[in-house]
């Protein structure tokens, strides 16, 4: 399967998988669909955070939603033959919600939730190992996913990090 756009496919607006895996449509914005996967997911972050969500309620939204996702995504790698398409965002929100893990043991701070979209977003784009290496080797709607997921939870051990040894004090 080569990497193309949802774009083009006839159906799209009538499937239910296709709303699920765009984020109800933010995956097909331009520039770098991505990049606005993740700040919707941090926006929508922001509102559980504020809303009262714990740890226990990011860490079991973003195990519902990696679920639904990979249905939704093996659906329509089978109906398309497109795998990992661009417009495929639900993964940037599922893994910016685990990087938003440690601010939520503070008061919300834009600071905070501004290093884990970037921190996220490094981690996403340049693909360290292990990224690198699941997003080569893991196929279907859980290779979509797991790469996210990971950048997500490096993105939060790493606030967790920079936290814990002091090196935001003064910053949040």
């Amino acid at each position: 399967m080569v990497k193309v756009s949802l774009r083009t496919w006839p159906a799209r607006r009538k499937s239910p998988s296709f709303w699920v895996v765009t984020g109800a449509g933010v995956g097909m914005a331009r520039p770098a669909p991505g990049t606005w996967g993740s700040a919707f997911g941090l926006v929508l972050g922001y509102a559980m955070h504020l809303g009262g969500l714990g740890t226990m309620g990011f860490l079991v939204s973003a195990v519902a939603i990696t679920i639904l996702s990979i249905f939704a995504i093996n659906m329509i790698e089978r109906e398309t033959g497109i795998h990992d398409a661009p417009e495929i965002i639900i993964d940037e929100v599922a893994g910016q919600w685990l990087a938003l893990i440690p601010a939520l043991y503070f008061e919300p701070s834009l600071m905070l939730y501004l290093l884990a979209f970037l921190l996220f977003r490094l981690f996403d784009v340049v693909k360290p190992w292990p990224i690198s290496w699941l997003d080569r080797h893991v196929s279907g709607g859980f290779g979509v996913m797991v790469d996210d997921l990971v950048a997500g939870i490096m993105s939060a051990i790493s606030i967790w990090l920079l936290l814990t040894t002091g090196l935001l004090d003064g910053f949040i």
